[in-house]
C-alpha cells in the first residue's frame, strides 16, 4: 500500500485545490476524473479546469443517458473550453445483449441488470483508468449507507490503484450552495427530483422523504442498488463477480 501512503501524504484535507495539484504534479499523466455530470462531479471539474490542473476529465456514455446529461456535457466543455473525454461500451458487446435478450432486459432479473452495467458501464471504465495510479471520484458518504463508512482515499486492488473522494464529507447543502455561488453548470434533472442521474432507463425522480439514492434502479431491494463501478473485489474484463461499493 505505499501507493496510498504517498497518496495520502499529499492530501491537504481543507484544501481540495492543494491536494489535486500535488497529486497531478507527483503523478503526471496518471491521475484521472470521472464524471457523470452530477452536482458533486461538476463541482470537481469545476475546480480542476478554473485552476488549470492538469488532471484527465472523462465520461462514459453508456448509450442510454438522458439528453440533459449530454447539454450538460456540451455546456461544461464551452464554458471552460475543454474536451471532456467520452467513453463508449463495445458496441459487439452491446449488440449481443440486446439482440439475444432486447432493450429492456434489465428489468427481469438482477443479474440481468448487472450485466447491462457491466457492458455498458464497468467495461469502458477499465479502460479509462488502466495504468493509472490516482482515480478521483465525487462519491459523497451521504449518497447511501454503502458509503457511510468509505475514508477519503482508499486502495483499488482491481484496478491497482488509489481512488480519492475529495467531496466525501459534503453536505448536500454545502454542494448546492457551491454550484449556485460559483455559477457551475449543472444536470436541470436536479431541479425535478432527481438528486442522483443515471440511465434513462433506470432512473426516476424520488418521492418526498425517499432515499437519496431511491430513484436508481428503482424496482430492486436497496441492498443490490449498485452498478459495478465501485467495487471491492478482484476487476477484470471478464464478466464475473461484481461486488459493489457503489
Amino acid at each position: 500500500m505505499a501507493l496510498l501512503n504517498e497518496v495520502n501524504s499529499l492530501i491537504d484535507r481543507q484544501e481540495i485545490v492543494k491536494s489535486l495539484q500535488a497529486i497531478a504534479e507527483k503523478y503526471p499523466n496518471e491521475v484521472v476524473f470521472s464524471t457523470s455530470f452530477s452536482y458533486e462531479d461538476q463541482i470537481i471539474s469545476h475546480l480542476i479546469l478554473t485552476n488549470e490542473i492538469p488532471i484527465e476529465i472523462f465520461t462514459l456514455d453508456t448509450g442510454r443517458l438522458f439528453k440533459e446529461t449530454h447539454q450538460v456535457l456540451n455546456t461544461t466543455n464551452k464554458r471552460y473550453k475543454t474536451k471532456v473525454k467520452v467513453y463508449f461500451p463495445n458496441y459487439e458487446a452491446v449488440e449481443k445483449l440486446v439482440n439475444e435478450k432486447g432493450n429492456y432486459s434489465f428489468y427481469q432479473s438482477l443479474e440481468n441488470r448487472k450485466e447491462c452495467c457491466f457492458i455498458r458501464k464497468v467495461q469502458p471504465l477499465n479502460r479509462a483508468v488502466k495504468d493509472k495510479k490516482v482515480w478521483i471520484t465525487g462519491i459523497r458518504a451521504e449518497h447511501s449507507a454503502n458509503r457511510q463508512e468509505m475514508t477519503q482515499t482508499e486502495w483499488d486492488e482491481g484496478h491497482h490503484l488509489v481512488k480519492y473522494h475529495p467531496l466525501l464529507d459534503w453536505t448536500t447543502e454545502q454542494v448546492e450552495t457551491f454550484v449556485k455561488e460559483n455559477h457551475v453548470p449543472y444536470n436541470v434533472l436536479h431541479d425535478q427530483g432527481f438528486p442522483s442521474i443515471g440511465c434513462e432507463p433506470c432512473t426516476r425522480a424520488i418521492k418526498s422523504g425517499e432515499d437519496m439514492r431511491a430513484g436508481r434502479w428503482w424496482w430492486e431491494n436497496p441492498e443490490g442498488k449498485e452498478c459495478g463501478l465501485h467495487e471491492v473485489n478482484e476487476v477484470s474484463d471478464e464478466r464475473s463477480e461484481v461486488s459493489e461499493v457503489r
